[in-house]
């Protein structure tokens, strides 16, 4: 944390003028300062001061000066302060929420004593300390105070947890007291947690920890249980005065301590659990440090002085500057405040969970935070100041967020999206999508209120790129799904939720229900669609109509305008709704009838009034009308009669008005008598109920509340006397008759004589009920009640009416029936026929007149057959004998087959036509094989033919034809049915007869006449494979002759004659297709035809082709190659000009190539080539021509030819000539370079001296190079041509010369060389020379052993590295130092590690220990050196040498020394360090396994072990280390070898045997540390020793158990059961190998085997009073555990010695026998243990000091 000064607040005075108090208000926006004066000054956020008021004394006779404020606190609202004041009282001063607001006393709480310190944690409880130690809670609430806990010391100090929940109070006695004022689920406990050494004035309460300081300069951190966590001392620092105050920033993770001219300042670091100090913020002369106060978002600190001022601190981990635009401040761990620069607001983002906050990012326009902390991420809304923190954690950091919604963040990582609702500490939903584009997620969040629903959150998602969901975020639960047969590219909810618009790849425009599941196509078309900000208005553009809906309910009822550009956006404000259309350069805006859109949105709302209020603004329209009846609708099902009533007077319907006037005034009347909801009352229900036409809704609500008559007046009124008198009869009315009467009346009267006839009749009043009937022309119920009745069909009279009455209306079937009923069966029977009911006509005459059933029969029959129920017919023609007529009956009712029954049965051949008849019908149905039998049976079998041939079955033809047909006559069939198929164009089926008899080729002719190729090929293939591919060229060429090409290339391509294609198509100037056909077999034919094609245009338009396919330069290419050069010539000229002379270059190649010279020399010409023209000439030795060329068109290559021409003359061996033509040719170094290939060196030196004098001494040069090769001149002699150079002035060979002489064998004359060559170099030549020059000398000069010779020469060249390097190669350290340190001071490091290095290399660890001490003591122990390096190692401090002390320990213990070790650790010490730890344990192992060590003369060794152990032990004590498991191993090992020990010196005197014995048993109860075997063979071997044979069988009976264990690796067959209620362990590790050799072990297994038969030895341990065996420390009942004696080890039970260290005791007749023994001895060994106990033990008892 940086503390930066930024402002005063209140100078400080020339006195001491304690300021008491600060407070900051939990808002930020206000801090108050108490001034000495007791005035409270109150400033704003930037230190400007803006308010003050004056404190009060308890009672004004006291006067102003009569008390001093103590402490001060803000409410949690920022409204009001509390002030302590010394003067015994509280005072809450309400100050307002502006400043200059009233102030006011609102609180008052009078104490007993003065109040010292005070917090206001929560909304109206004041948690305050007094002086006498009480801690109280007051309640601005009651106004009434209560004591929390007492303490009886002063109270110092306050401090409250971080979320306030808990307070701390510090007292004067150093007490700190915690107690919580709420649970926060902490369940930490109450009470006193710690007595710190002295008052806490200082106490503040962090994270996880609470600190506190006093005037002993220390700051403590105890944690939460009041332990010591850390200690941080000043008590040193001369400078540091005792601290006054302390206060943590509100997130806990910061704590600053105050005191003289001082802010201590702690951080809290989570990885360690520790807190760290940050640098101090010194200020001179700022005096102490009385009071702090941080800002409840940690960006300010104020602190107060003794002298009166107060500071303001601006507080900060870090400060980022983002983009310029935001200032970033890390004020903790988990909090960081956003500052925009453009505005001045600032927002606070804190982790709730108190996480770490890493890198804090700014996205989404600048208008959103993304922060991340290891296990949450922070979003927030800059604008709205709406901040979250949802869990998240294991994601990697590669989320990707989009901030596209307003309300909703969107998290989109590894295939799912999650939603973050801003101001919501939880994920909102997820799903899994692979598609993040924001066109294809929608998400509404109550973006619009709608009526009875209270919460709405919505998500559509893409599931896959055809399948939409919408998920209820709130239930977590999919509401919809949309499966789309095309891709979705764009989709949006409505605000509410409800709807859900989308557009598909193909720009269709659709619109779904989510409730109803409904999807409607809104537009086949669509360019744009979109929402209408705050309703549920559609508008969409389809080409160059903009459409509108403003109701989506009805999709049909669309607004139409023509608009003549696209939509870019919609605007909707100040009560108007804009759509922009861009129209060319100008942006037209469409206004829409935002009367519409408000209605339709009202509606959705469930706002009635909003929408009659707008209805009444508008004229009565076609769509205004709508929208009256809709809301009236709407209003009616929510009852507001009031609004429906306005409704319907709108609409002209007075009647509804009337009846919703009277309804509203029923509910009306009932709110004033009642002063109840009027509609809710019955009456008002039961009216819209039966205004619903819900009647029985309505009689339940009368019949509720009572009302029968009521409910039965309402049916009268609406003439629903059967409902009134059902409910009078099951209500019991007692005016049910009188009801009825009234009902019967009201049907006379209103002429309903039907209904009073039913009446009648339900009365049993049957003559009235028919006569009631018959008046109502209704006789058919007239005869029913009459057949019913029997005594009524037995009147005559009766039945006649009725009858007559029947007859007119034609009822004659019933007219039969009241006759039959009557008795009068022949009339019956008479009218049963009249009627048509055969039925019942039949069923009478069987009974009554049998001579009539037949004729009945055959009349029901002809009856059904006008009727055209042939198939009910057949079977009345079949009694009646008819089957002719049943036949006809069946074949028109298409009863086939029981028509064919019918057939099969007669004998008539009249009945033949039938069978045609019905097989036509049966080949009409594809039943061949039935239809066939059929025309068989008829006689008509080329009937059958004739249906197989048309049917196209010929098989079944030919079966059919053979049977009654020649061969021929079945071909003539065949072939004359296929010429008549070929005229109708039925090939296929001409094609399967002409096969089926054979005449393949009159097939593939009749294929071929019709030009079917394709059919032609097919039978080709199939019946003469071999001619196909004659066949295709055949058919391509004659297709090539009628100019069908497309099908020519088909029948070519299918030949494999691509080429044919080509060339058919190239004859044709069809260049596309020829191109096309070469293209599919390969880009080269491809090319080459274009280059035809482009040849046959010739000019720009071969030139343009070409361009087009971008086979120009091909073209030109394949020209020159193919020699046709006057093409490429024309191509290059109208396209690449500057290519022309390539193509001369190329014809004159070919010209070349055909000897015509002349001819190549002209284009060699033109091609700017003139010199390919001479050389041609040259390489044909034409001279005079190449002469003549070159001087007329290349003069540069005129000596080339002359050169040439000398070349032939050196081949002829004419030198002269040569000579002469090359000098003419003007190139002498030519005839001196000829001269030396000939070894003609005079002729060459000749040449040189008199032409090119400067070239003389290279050429001298190279001549002497090549005597010396030759061996004619040695070192001396270049020696001697140095010097000639020297003296010449040619330094630069005189120095070569210098460097070519080698002779190894003449060192002077080497070094001679070498110093007069680096001489020369410095003196005469470059700089650059001259360092080259040395860096070749100075090497050889360091081979010849002259380091001094070639560091100077490095020095002469500033070559320092290169000096310090020969300087180091030659040993010479000091002078390379002195270089190093003179010239270059950054080599000297580099020297020195090389000095290292030499001396490490040379092993003389002696000098580098002066250089590097631990590079010396490495080297030392590497070479083993180890008392040389623990001798230095002792000079520097312990840490070193404990290192290399730990080193050689473990080295000696690998080479089995661990004496050795242990005699150097007892030398040196034993460091706590824990890394060594293994080592002690090691070291200890080691001494103590050995067998055989129970000896007196192992006891310096062991009592060596002892010593080091305690030694070890207190220095662990002291530690970090202290009580660790660590700590308690080796106090145990202590112990061990303190038993080892005392056996030791006990065993060197006879009268301590038995002590030995008993440690010896002592320490089987260790055996998990030392060897299991060694210590029960040691105890058997001592109880055996000392007569305990009992012990001793079964020590060294469990020995050999161990023994068989070790030998079988396996602990399964230890038996324990000896050991059984001991504090001897079971589980012990056993031993690689057995201690002891086979001799005694077998001579133990003797002595065992000889016990265990003998059976004289009681084979069971001994037992003490506990009831346990005597040498286990913890009792087999209780389990209580004894302390060990400290001589024994055995259990310290009676008569007893007690030492002063704590647990420590021994058994008297032991400890005294011990003493005893060692004075009558003098044994140094017994004497040293008891020196050793005094030590361990705190000192000895009284009587024995006198062995010290």
């Amino acid at each position: 944390m940086i503390l930066k000064h930024i402002k005063t607040l209140l100078p400080p005075q020339e006195k001491v003028a304690k300021l008491p108090c600060l407070a900051w208000a939990p808002n930020n926006n206000k801090v108050a300062v108490c001034t000495p004066d007791r005035v409270v000054l109150l400033y704003d956020e930037q230190g400007e001061r803006r308010d003050k008021f004056s404190t009060k004394p308890v009672d004004p006779k006291y006067g102003k000066d009569s008390y001093a404020v103590t402490a001060m606190a803000f409410s949690p609202d920022s409204t009001k302060i509390a002030i302590g004041q010394s003067d015994n009282i509280i005072f809450v001063y309400k100050i307002g929420e502006d400043w200059g607001d009233k102030k006011t006393i609102c609180n008052k709480f009078v104490q007993t004593t003065f109040v010292t310190c005070l917090l206001w944690p929560e909304e109206h409880s004041i948690v305050y300390g007094l002086a006498d130690g009480r801690v109280r809670l007051a309640d601005t609430l009651t106004n009434k105070s209560s004591t929390i806990y007492n303490t009886e010391s002063f109270v110092v100090s306050l401090t409250s947890s971080v979320s306030g929940s808990g307070v701390l109070s510090g007292h004067h006695d150093g007490t700190i007291v915690r107690y919580f004022l709420s649970d926060d689920g902490s369940r930490e406990s109450q009470g006193q947690l710690v007595r710190h050494p002295g008052p806490p004035y200082a106490l503040a309460w962090g994270t996880d920890s609470f600190l506190v300081g006093s005037c002993d300069k220390k700051v403590v951190v105890y944690d939460r249980e009041g332990q010591v966590l850390q200690t941080f001392d000043y008590s040193r620092d001369p400078s540091e005065k005792m601290f006054h105050v302390a206060a943590a920033s509100p997130s806990g993770h910061t704590v600053v301590l105050g005191s003289h001219d001082r802010l201590r300042v702690f951080n809290w670091v989570p990885s360690r659990g520790m807190w760290d100090e940050a640098k101090p913020k010194e200020i001179s002369n700022l005096h102490s440090i009385t009071s702090l106060a941080w800002r409840r978002d940690g960006s300010r600190l104020c602190a107060g002085t003794m002298c009166g001022g107060a500071e303001m601190f601006d507080c900060y981990r870090r400060r980022i500057n983002f983009k310029k635009k935001f200032e970033i401040t890390y004020v903790s761990l988990s909090q960081v405040i956003v500052r925009n620069y453009s505005t001045g607001t600032r927002v606070v983002l804190s982790s709730y969970y108190d996480y770490e906050m890493g890198e804090v990012r700014i996205m989404g326009k600048d208008r959103f935070l993304v922060a991340r902390t290891s296990d949450s991420i922070l979003l927030g809304d800059l604008m709205t100041n709406r901040l979250s923190e949802v869990p998240w954690s294991g994601s990697g950091g590669n989320e990707k967020f989009f901030f596209d919604n307003e309300k909703v963040c969107m998290i989109f990582n590894v295939g799912e999206l999650s939603l973050v609702e801003y101001s919501s500490n939880g994920v909102l939903g997820s799903v899994r999508t692979e598609f993040m584009n924001p066109h294809l997620i929608s998400v509404r969040l109550n973006e619009r209120s709608r009526s009875g629903l209270e919460d709405n959150k919505k998500l559509a998602y893409l599931i896959d790129m055809k399948t939409i969901a919408v998920v209820d975020l709130l239930k977590g639960i999919n509401v919809g799904t949309i499966n789309h047969n095309s891709k979705i590219l764009w989709l949006e909810l409505n605000e509410t939720g409800h709807h859900l618009l989308f557009r598909d790849r193909k720009l269709q425009l659709h619109l779904y229900d989510i409730k109803s599941s409904a999807r409607t196509t809104l537009l086949s078309y669509c360019s744009f669609a979109q929402w209408v900000p705050g309703s549920d208005v559609v508008v969409a553009q389809s080409d160059r109509n903009l459409c509108i809906w403003y109701s989506v309910d009805s999709p049909e009822s669309v607004t139409t305008f023509p608009v003549k550009g696209d939509i870019t956006e919609l605007e909707r404000a100040e009560g108007k709704t804009n759509v922009l259309v861009k129209e060319g350069a100008n942006m037209v805006a469409y206004t829409l009838d935002e009367g519409l859109i408000e209605f339709g949105t009202a509606i959705d709302d469930g706002d009635y009034i909003r929408a009659m209020e707008f209805l009444e603004t508008m004229e009565m329209s076609a769509e205004i009308e709508a929208m009256w009846k809709t809301l009236s609708k709407l209003a009616l099902g929510a009852q507001q009669l009031h609004i429906a009533e306005r409704c319907f007077a709108a609409l002209g319907d007075v009647s509804m008005v009337r009846f919703l006037r009277q309804t509203s005034d029923v509910a009306d009347k009932v709110s004033q008598e009642s002063g109840e909801d009027g509609a809710s009352h019955y009456k008002v229900q039961a009216r819209l109920a039966t205004l619903d036409k819900n009647f029985k809704l309505a009689e339940m609500h009368f019949v509720e509340r009572g009302a029968l008559d009521e409910a039965i007046e309402t049916y009268k009124r609406l003439h629903m006397w059967d409902d009134a008198i059902a409910l009078a009869e099951a209500k019991g009315y007692p005016e049910l008759d009188r009801l009825r009467a009234s009902h019967y009346q009201w049907l006379l009267k209103t002429g309903q004589q039907n209904e009073a006839g039913e009446v009648k009749e339900r009365q049993g009043d049957f003559h009235a009920a028919i006569g009631h009937y018959l008046k109502a022309g209704l006789p058919t119920k007239a005869a029913r009640v009459a057949i019913s009745r029997p005594e009524i069909s037995r009147s005559a009279e009766t039945v006649e009416a009725i009858a007559a009455s029947l007859v007119k209306g034609e009822f004659y079937e019933r007219v039969g029936d009241l006759y039959e009923k009557s008795g009068n069966q022949l009339r019956a029977l008479e009218w049963y026929r009249k009627g048509g009911a055969y039925a019942k006509a039949v069923e009478l005459a069987r009974a009554a007149f049998p001579a009539e059933v037949v004729k009945l029969e055959n009349a029901w029959g002809d009856h059904l057959v006008q009727l055209k129920q042939m198939d009910a017919a057949i079977n009345h023609f079949i009694e009646a004998g008819y089957s002719l007529k049943a036949i006809e009956a069946a074949i028109a009712a298409r009863q086939w087959k029981k028509a064919v029954h019918i057939l099969d049965i007669q004998d008539d051949p009249s009945t033949a036509k039938y069978y045609i008849k019905i097989a036509q019908h049966y080949a009409s149905i594809r039943d061949y094989e039935m239809a066939e039998q059929l025309f068989v049976k008829g006689g008509r079998v080329r009937d059958a033919i004739e249906m197989y041939t048309t049917a196209g079955r010929w098989e079944e033809v030919h079966k059919l034809a053979v049977t009654c047909m020649t061969e021929e006559e079945v071909a003539a069939l065949y072939v004359g049915r296929a010429q008549e198929m070929e005229r109708d164009g039925r090939f296929r089926e001409a094609e399967r007869l002409l096969t089926t008899v054979k005449q393949i080729d009159l097939a593939i002719a009749m294929y071929k006449k019709n030009q079917m190729f394709d059919q032609v090929i097919r039978l080709v293939a199939k019946h003469y494979p071999d001619l196909l591919t004659e066949t295709h060229l055949h058919l391509a060429k004659e297709l090539e002759a009628e100019l069908r090409f497309s099908e020519a290339e088909f029948h070519f391509m299918e030949a494999e004659d691509w080429k044919s294609a080509v060339q058919m198509y190239r004859a044709k100037n069809m260049w596309e297709d020829a191109y096309r056909v070469a293209k599919k077999h390969g880009s080269d034919a491809a090319q080459k035809v274009v280059f035809l094609w482009a040849r046959s245009l010739g000019g720009e338009a071969a030139v343009k082709l070409l361009t087009k396919f971008g086979l120009l330069e091909f073209a030109v290419e394949f020209s020159t190659e193919k020699f046709y050069f006057d093409f490429a010539f024309e191509l290059v000229r109208l396209s690449h000009k500057e290519k022309l002379p390539e193509i001369h270059l190329k014809h004159a190649i070919y010209l070349e190539d055909e000897g015509k010279f002349p001819e190549a020399e002209v284009e060699f010409i033109r091609a700017g080539k003139p010199n390919e023209a001479v050389l041609m000439y040259v390489h044909n030795k034409d001279w005079a021509n190449a002469e003549r060329v070159a001087e007329n068109h290349d003069p540069d290559s005129v000596p080339d030819v002359l050169v040439g021409q000398a070349k032939v003359s050196l081949e002829q061996k004419d030198f002269q000539k040569a000579e002469a033509l090359l000098l003419r040719a003007q190139r002498p170094e030519l005839a001196v370079t000829f001269y030396k290939d000939a070894g003609m060196w005079s002729d060459a030196i000749r040449i040189c001296k008199e032409y090119l004098p400067n070239k003389l001494g290279l050429l001298q040069e190279e001549y002497e190079t090549e005597t010396s090769r030759r061996g004619l001149q040695g070192g001396e002699g270049l020696l001697e041509q140095a010097r000639e150079w020297e003296q010449s002035g040619e330094y630069s060979r005189a120095v070569e010369c210098y460097l070519k002489v080698k002779d190894d064998a003449n060192a002077a004359l080497m070094e001679k060389c070498c110093m007069k060559a680096a001489e020369l170099s410095i003196k005469f030549l470059s700089g650059d020379r001259a360092v080259e020059v040395v860096r070749a000398v100075a090497p050889r000069l360091a081979q010849l052993r002259r380091f001094s010779a070639a560091a100077e020469l490095y020095l002469s060249m500033d070559l320092f590295k290169d000096a310090i390097d020969v300087f180091i190669e030659g040993e010479e350290w000091n002078k390379a130092k002195r270089v190093a340190k003179e010239q270059e001071p950054r080599y000297e490091t580099y020297v020195d590690q090389k000095y290292k290095e030499y001396l490490k290399n040379q092993g003389r660890a002696e000098s580098l220990v002066d250089v590097d001490v631990m590079a010396a003591l490495d080297m030392y122990a590497e070479r083993g050196q180890w008392d040389k390096c623990l001798e230095t190692a002792s000079k520097q401090n312990l840490k070193v040498l404990h290192k290399y002390l730990a080193l050689y320990a473990t080295h000696l213990i690998k080479e089995g020394d661990a004496q050795r070790a242990l005699e150097l650790y007892l030398q040196y010490g034993a460091s706590p360090n824990p890394q060594n730890f293994n080592i002690y344990k090691h070291l200890f192992l080691d001494l103590v396994s050995p067998p055989d060590n129970d000896g007196p003369d192992s006891y310096r060794m062991l009592a060596n072990l002892r010593d080091f152990l305690l030694q070890l032990c207190k220095s662990v004590s002291m530690s970090a280390q202290a009580n660790s498991p660590a700590h308690e191993d080796f106090e145990q090992m202590l112990l061990i070898a303190h038993y080892f020990a005392t056996r030791s010196a006990s065993n060197g005197q006879e009268q301590l045997i038995t002590i030995a014995a008993k440690l010896s048993v002592s320490l089987l109860r260790h055996t998990r540390t030392i060897p299991a075997d060694k210590a029960f063979y040691e105890a058997g071997k001592a109880c055996k020793k000392v007569g305990w044979e009992s012990m001793a069988f079964i020590f060294l009976n469990h020995f050999l158990d161990l023994c068989y264990a070790i030998e079988d690796d396996s602990e399964g067959a230890l038996d324990h059961m000896d050991f059984m209620d001991t504090d001897i362990p079971f589980d012990v590790p056993l031993p690689s190998k057995v201690c002891i050799t086979e001799g005694p072990l077998e001579q133990i297994r003797n002595w065992v085997l000889t016990v265990s038969v003998d059976q004289q030895v009681e084979q069971v341990l001994p037992r003490d009073e506990r009831n346990t065996f005597e040498g286990s420390l913890v009792a087999a009942g209780s389990g209580l555990r004894s302390v060990p004696c400290v001589l024994t080890g055995y259990p310290v039970l009676g008569n007893n010695i007690q030492f002063s260290a704590l647990g420590k005791a021994a058994n008297k007749e032991d400890w005294n026998r011990f003493v005893m023994v060692t004075k009558t001895s003098h044994s140094p060994e017994c004497q040293d243990v008891l020196r050793f106990i005094g030590l361990w033990c705190g000192g000895l008892p009284a009587s024995d000091l006198f062995f010290h």
